[in-house]
């Protein structure tokens, strides 16, 4: 038995071979239960998110072909496409690899933190389907400790490393309380939309949405509870707006000087952060120069995100040493589980010897032997019992040579810090029942 993770991502499979792979939410306790029942009751958690679709289990050196062939025969992927994507990693490297993608470390945005809720559920509905046992409960409660460790102890998710982000972030620099202000974002495309969604979540309830197109503004506009206006209408609005990022296609700038100078004024001088992530730029340059206006242009932004890159990079450094502590924690653990199991069996076959051997002796005792010559006799016999196989084992590994068996053996019994032994001492080397 052993710890498998097995998937494919986007640094394994383009997104046209991924999407082929990927599982609807309401099928995945079905996928769980007929995963488990592959390798009879084995353990099983299922992460398909748009960037990686994953297996987490446990079982034999077979279980990576079953599910392959699984995947092969209920997922819309050929045997060829599938073998030239996945990977299968086992015990160390498949503890390690789970532990770097809750910590964000093998996200397509190095140190994303959307990946950890992603695992989390992952792990709740396996719970929740019966398919989680002590191994990978004992994995994904280490993982998860592993992760929001990196997020305490490093910068893995401090810096924005998106466009988008980083706007957001600078907004929060420049105003204490984003719910008090209010945001115009122009134009209505994935940008934009990304921008809005991080607004939201950072506490910004008042948003309007202009774009050239009222219907695409509107669409937007309904998914964050905004307001949608035409670029026309941009003047009207203009000076209710704490916060402007504008990102369009448009050839022409969009917000001039005269503009944002009549908005000011009806603001009352009122300070207004501007973020043009356009190229050909959406703002005039010279409203940059304007007294009351905090203007960033993309390059402003990339510069930001190269810094906090970097600064991601230092701290994924410092998060992979805390993973491999991690990894080596549960390894040991899992070693010490292991030997505890071999301890369990070993007492039980020494206390079925032992019993055996002592119905004899109560046996004799009854029948009225020398109750000193019963003890020696059981003292003898159990001796016997309890050595035959370790000794014979010990013959064979000397006769093929290996010599690691021999020492281990002698460090297991002590052997070179054993009493000089009493003269009354018998001859217990017989190994014959």
């Amino acid at each position: 038995m052993g710890i498998w993770t097995l998937g494919i991502n986007h640094r394994t499979a383009p997104v046209a071979v991924r999407e082929r792979v990927a599982f609807d939410p309401a099928t995945v306790p079905a996928v769980l239960q007929q995963m488990q029942q592959l390798a009879g009751q084995s353990e099983v958690v299922v992460l398909s998110t748009c960037n990686r679709t994953e297996v987490y289990c446990t079982g034999d050196e077979s279980l990576p072909a079953m599910i392959a062939e699984w995947l092969v025969q209920n997922q819309s992927i050929g045997r060829n496409d599938l073998e030239a994507s996945l990977y299968a990693l086992q015990n160390e490297q498949a503890v390690a690899h789970t532990m770097r993608v809750a910590s964000g470390l093998d996200s397509l945005v190095l140190g994303e933190p959307q990946i950890l809720g992603q695992m989390k559920s992952a792990y709740a509905v396996a719970q929740e389907a019966g398919t989680v046992g002590s191994e990978l409960g004992r994995l994904f409660r280490q993982t998860f400790s592993i992760a929001k460790q990196i997020r305490t102890d490093t910068a893995i998710g401090q810096n924005p490393v998106s466009v988008a982000f980083a706007a957001v972030r600078m907004a929060q620099h420049i105003f204490s309380d984003l719910s008090e202000s209010r945001a115009l974002l122009i134009g209505a495309g994935e940008t934009i939309e990304l921008v809005a969604r991080h607004l939201k979540q950072a506490g910004i309830h008042r948003i309007t949405v202009a774009n050239r197109t009222l219907a695409r503004a509107q669409h937007l506009a309904e998914e964050f509870h905004a307001d949608a206006v035409l670029l026309e209408d941009i003047p009207d609005v203009l000076p209710e707006a704490d916060i402007v990022i504008s990102s369009t296609a448009s050839p022409l700038p969009i917000l001039g000087k005269g503009m944002v100078e009549k908005a000011l004024k009806k603001r009352r001088h009122k300070p207004i952060f501007m973020v043009d992530i356009a190229v050909p730029r959406d703002i005039e340059e010279e409203v940059g120069n304007l007294r009351d206006v905090y203007l960033y242009t993309v390059d402003d932004l990339r510069d930001i995100i190269e810094e906090n890159v970097r600064s991601r990079e230092d701290a994924a450094q410092q998060a992979e040493e805390l993973i491999e502590a991690g990894v080596e924690h549960f390894m040991r653990e899992i070693r010490a589980l292991d030997a505890v199991s071999t301890l369990t069996d070993m007492r039980s076959h020494m206390e079925i010897l032992r019993e055996e051997q002592l119905q004899k002796a109560l046996k004799q005792l009854n029948n009225g032997a020398d109750p000193e010559k019963v003890l020696r006799t059981f003292a003898h016999a159990f001796g016997n019992k309890l050595m035959h196989s370790p000794m014979v084992a010990l013959r064979r590994a000397g006769a093929e040579g290996r010599t690691d068996v021999i020492d281990w053996s002698r460090e297991l019994f002590n052997l070179d810090h054993l009493p000089e032994p009493s003269s009354s001492a018998g001859d217990d080397t017989d190994t014959t029942d």
